[in-house]
């Protein structure tokens, strides 16, 4: 890549505050509601990072929750200034996805759009999933291992306003996803496949294959607990 030279792409991530019982809530139990968030915003943190590396025209987060009341505010406050920062807007999950694409365009730039549950990623896969958004000029859908996705880029955010439609968090979400964009008009080029953080054991599986804060926040947290049934 051309040094100085940046993708004609916008990278939208979803985001919510890590706040103690209102992110991250299934990996209650083992983790308390504290530890679950600090591992949410562990996640965030590591997620923001990729994107900075990340050599994209705009970046933009969508962002629902007090900062104030969250884990490490400071530290996201801080790393949020890179970023424009927009409201969510709706009144469940696939209204406010809709709504983000709509209001993170920009014109002429296709929308890459990620969460902050895939820790793992880092700035060598969201550039080389922006380029296959690029090159296809078609809709890109990264399936997660539960039956969801952790990206979906689209050339045009206009059809995005569909995912009101779509069932979230559901085992079919990918699928019903994939058949909306088919309905769309288009063929939809699938990313790698990643395990997003939901569970205890998806933690446990996701730390062990990446580096930086999320996994050093699992690691504390499970040694914490460790002491606690000691």
């Amino acid at each position: 890549m051309v040094p100085g030279w940046a993708l004609p792409v916008t990278l939208l991530l979803i985001a919510k505050a890590p706040i103690a019982g209102f992110a991250k809530t299934r990996l209650t139990p083992p983790f308390s509601p504290r530890e679950a968030a600090q591992l949410a915003a562990a996640s965030l943190l590591d997620t923001l990072a990729a994107m900075r590396g990340t050599s994209v025209q705009h970046r933009v987060v969508a962002w629902t929750g007090d900062l104030a009341d969250a884990e490490q505010a400071d530290e996201i406050a801080h790393a949020l200034r890179e970023f424009t920062v927009i409201p969510q807007r709706g009144a469940d999950f696939g209204e406010r996805l809709a709504n983000a694409h709509a209001d993170a365009a920009r014109p002429g730039l296709p929308v890459l759009q990620i969460g902050m549950d895939t820790p793992q990623l880092d700035p060598a896969l969201l550039a080389a999933s922006a380029i296959q958004l690029l090159t296809t000029a078609d809709a890109v859908l990264g399936p997660a291992t539960d039956g969801g996705w952790w990206a979906l880029g689209l050339p045009d955010p206009r059809p995005a306003r569909l995912l009101a439609q779509v069932p979230m968090s559901t085992d079919h979400t990918g699928e019903d996803t994939r058949n909306m964009l088919r309905r769309c008009g288009f063929h939809p080029h699938a990313l790698p496949t990643l395990t997003d953080v939901d569970t205890y054991d998806d933690a446990r599986t996701v730390a062990a294959r990446c580096h930086g804060r999320f996994a050093a926040a699992v690691a504390r947290a499970c040694a914490a607990d460790a002491e606690v049934l000691l």
